[in-house]
């Protein structure tokens, strides 16, 4: 709960995963996508999806990790930082932007 927050969702180093009733946590690395040529977007989206969550929380989010989550049904939302901690608080306050889009070109640093 006290690691930082990627603002990279598809190059992040690996995901927490949290049951929102339970709080039961568990994480999941994503070493195969930090440093692919392309595709990490989806790629990542796909793993995220076959973890079966219903909702990412993460910095930022671009258009081929958007769209693969949006076919998936899975739920975003931008803006996060500091911790994980951070991030859960922020999203169940409600300070969090739920996207209909991405917010970052692709590609981008």
């Amino acid at each position: 709960m006290d690691a930082a927050v990627d603002s990279r969702f598809g190059r992040c180093p690996y995901f927490v995963v949290v049951d929102a009733e339970t709080g039961e946590l568990s994480s999941h690395d994503n070493v195969q996508n930090l440093n692919a040529v392309q595709g990490a977007g989806i790629q990542t989206a796909r793993t995220v999806i076959g973890l079966g969550v219903g909702a990412v929380i993460t910095g930022n989010m671009g258009p081929k990790a958007f769209a693969t989550l949006q076919a998936g049904g899975v739920a975003m939302y931008v803006g996060a930082q500091g911790t994980v901690k951070d991030a859960l608080e922020a999203w169940k306050a409600g300070r969090l932007q739920k996207v209909d889009r991405p917010n970052v070109e692709g590609h981008w640093v």
